[in-house]
């Protein structure tokens, strides 16, 4: 399953309309964000409530750097990720001695601070509006117009959404294949079982409270590079309502879960389905379009308390395992 949704992001520019194919742009951007929010809370068990602190963190410092003092780009993004890791680091201390409801509370209340002094200055923050939209990433040269035009893709608003869509899919994957090998490899396992004992992790000689530093640390910076690399592509702007506003960070605490806390297939999967879903429930049922995708979550998790993907796996399990029954009914 997991080859055949690969295929199809491969070639959605040739199956999807551009509008579509935009949206989908920001679908992935919206998957990257879910992604950093599961690393650190689906695995240590250290829940953060205000993670659009690192996505804003990234987003703005790649902006400002970018519209106020002429940084390229690429060299943006790259500051908005360190800044976007020093966060990381900032709130990984008071995780070493507050647990639960404690550490919650304060990453909820970080992001709140944010945006009032987004208010505060807006002549550098610009408010309530944000900013305007920085320099794009690259732009569409002549020769891959070109080639673009050959294949169909004659509008140069086609061609840009084309680039970037490819773009982000890279930038999706690359991320995910990090932390993938993360999980997987023993810091994986020290994670777990922080969130499972951390008494029995520290009386087994290992010290939690680096792991749980690198983990809020890694997050950030990966969330970071998220927001700095969306404010610098068609689709993305640095503005509270994109990166910064407590719905953001309610919206990935609720697509990972979802999919699956600790899986990173999950809110990876779901931060791209639950884009497309809230939008058509917000184009159908503009008005009650949000009870309508909150009694749609409720009755997911009811069902599948685990998550969809886990939920999922565990009953095509169950179902390889019945058709060994029918076939061999002796053992």
């Amino acid at each position: 399953m997991g080859i055949i949704c690969l295929g199809g992001l491969a070639f959605a520019p040739f199956l999807l309309d551009v509008l579509t194919l935009r949206q989908l742009t920001g679908a992935l951007f919206l998957g990257m964000f879910a992604m950093s929010w599961d690393y650190v809370s689906g695995y240590t068990g250290q829940l953060s409530f205000g993670h659009s602190m690192f996505f804003a963190a990234g987003g703005y410092t790649a902006a400002i750097a970018n519209l106020q003092h002429g940084v390229t780009p690429a060299l943006a993004i790259g500051m908005g990720t360190a800044v976007a890791a020093l966060f990381g680091i900032v709130v990984g201390f008071p995780a070493l001695r507050l647990r639960g409801p404690y550490l919650a509370l304060i990453t909820l209340i970080i992001p709140l601070i944010l945006v009032q002094i987004t208010n505060i200055f807006p002549d550098v923050l610009g408010g309530e509006a944000g900013l305007r939209s920085p320099e794009n990433l690259i732009s569409v040269g002549d020769t891959a117009a070109s080639i673009l035009t050959m294949i169909g893709f004659r509008r140069p608003f086609d061609q840009e959404v084309f680039v970037y869509f490819y773009i982000s899919l890279m930038l999706f994957l690359g991320i995910y294949a990090l932390f993938y090998v993360f999980t997987r490899s023993y810091v994986g396992d020290i994670f777990t079982a922080i969130r499972e004992d951390e008494d029995a992790v520290l009386a087994s000689g290992i010290n939690p409270a680096k792991f749980k530093v690198f983990a809020f640390t890694m997050s950030g910076a990966v969330g970071g590079f998220a927001g700095a690399a969306f404010v610098h592509t068609p689709v993305g702007s640095p503005s509270p309502g994109s990166l910064l506003l407590v719905v953001v960070s309610i919206e990935v605490v609720l697509i990972s879960i979802l999919g699956g806390m600790g899986t990173i297939t999950g809110p990876a999967a779901v931060g791209i389905v639950y884009y497309f879903v809230r939008d058509i429930l917000q184009t159908t049922f503009s008005h009650v379009s949000m009870v309508l995708f909150f009694t749609l979550a409720l009755l997911v998790l009811f069902f599948l308390p685990k998550g969809i993907i886990p939920g999922l796996s565990d009953l095509s399990r169950k179902i390889l395992e019945l058709r060994d029954r029918r076939a061999n009914p002796t053992t």
